[in-house]
């Protein structure tokens, strides 16, 4: 359920923003705050039309949950369908090298060339959510504030080019501009849930993404590491 927060009619109870501003201020602000991320962890949910990881259409994309740290390291925990089956397998991306677990012996190897996913490029401050909100979304508009989850989040409206979809999907779709939904953290400008639809020859495939655990430590290792640690 979503709530607009109106100040007069709730008497003034709800707390005022730490932001505020026009759609412009809010976005501008949000850059900032997403090209400087250290840590974050995030979620990937998505349904419809299935999504591969992969060139050859073998792994389908289901739902990913991971942790980013900056500069360029992530870890994640993917499902992905194989066949009619729904497998889990780890991903770890370092420095741009990839690693994946066997879903059958749990053993750590190195990705293959045709293996698409690499959530590092989300946060990356060049190509990932700050080019984005620093002046590529088009058409925005604010909606309003919004009460979800339990907190107040600023609901922002636009449309995103291909190369930054591509991006922020963590190449897995490509030349498709796409209108999207986006929710600003009211106090710090992090981004906190997204949601848009792709659409294929095939049909639509639904988007849903949820950033949480900004600035929280967290380390993320080379797959050597782990083996040496358990």
């Amino acid at each position: 359920m979503v709530v607009i927060l109106v100040g007069a009619a709730c008497g003034g109870s709800e707390p005022e923003p730490v932001l505020a501003g026009d759609v412009e201020t809010l976005l501008a602000t949000s850059a900032a705050a997403m090209g400087t991320v250290d840590t974050v962890r995030f979620e990937i949910e998505r349904g419809g039309i299935p999504i591969y990881i992969d060139t050859t259409a073998a792994l389908e994309f289901k739902e990913a949950a991971g942790r980013y740290v900056a500069p360029d390291a992530a870890d994640a925990v993917v499902k992905v369908g194989i066949s009619s089956l729904n497998v889990q397998i780890g991903a770890i991306s370092i420095e741009g090298t990839i690693w994946l677990s066997n879903p059958i012996t749990g053993a750590w190897e190195q990705a293959p060339s045709n293996y698409a996913f690499d959530p590092t490029t989300l946060f990356s401050p060049e190509v990932g959510w700050r080019p984005l909100l620093a002046g590529e979304l088009l058409n925005a508009e604010l909606i309003g504030l919004e009460e979800r989850d339990g907190q107040p989040q600023y609901h922002i409206t636009g449309s995103a080019p291909a190369v930054r979809i591509e991006t922020i999907t963590a190449g897995l779709v490509v030349d498709q501009d796409v209108d999207l939904d986006l929710w600003l953290d009211p106090d710090t400008g992090h981004v906190l849930e997204v949601s848009f639809d792709t659409e294929t020859a095939a049909g639509i495939s639904t988007w849903e993404l949820r950033f949480f655990d900004y600035g929280v430590e967290m380390e993320i290792v080379p797959p050597e590491d782990l083996a040496r640690s358990g």
